[in-house]
């Protein structure tokens, strides 16, 4: 199974794929990094992390595909559930 970075890096290698990775805001990347780090941390399954959020694999998949695409912006509750499910909490700074 490849890791997320080995992931992107593949795909990176698309012209085009590149063009749109550039185009999309960096904190959303950021953001999947540091989620997908912490469900690794934690040692849990996407079947298991919806599990403990109450909810079905399949939508945590949705979650993370969707912050990987940029075309969606979960709602703070959702991210707060799924910070829940780790074991951590989720923390909001304007800078």
């Amino acid at each position: 199974m490849l890791t997320h970075e080995q992931l992107v890096a593949r795909m990176l290698k698309n012209p085009a794929v590149r063009c749109e990775h550039e185009r999309l805001e960096r904190e959303e990347f950021a953001l999947l990094d540091e989620m997908l780090a912490a469900r690794r941390a934690a040692g849990l399954t996407q079947a298991q992390v919806a599990e403990r959020m109450g909810t079905k694999a399949p939508a945590v998949a949705r979650l993370e595909n969707a912050l990987a695409s940029g075309k969606h912006s979960p709602s703070l509750d959702t991210l707060r559930k799924y910070a829940k499910a780790l074991g951590k909490r989720v923390e909001v700074h304007l800078v």
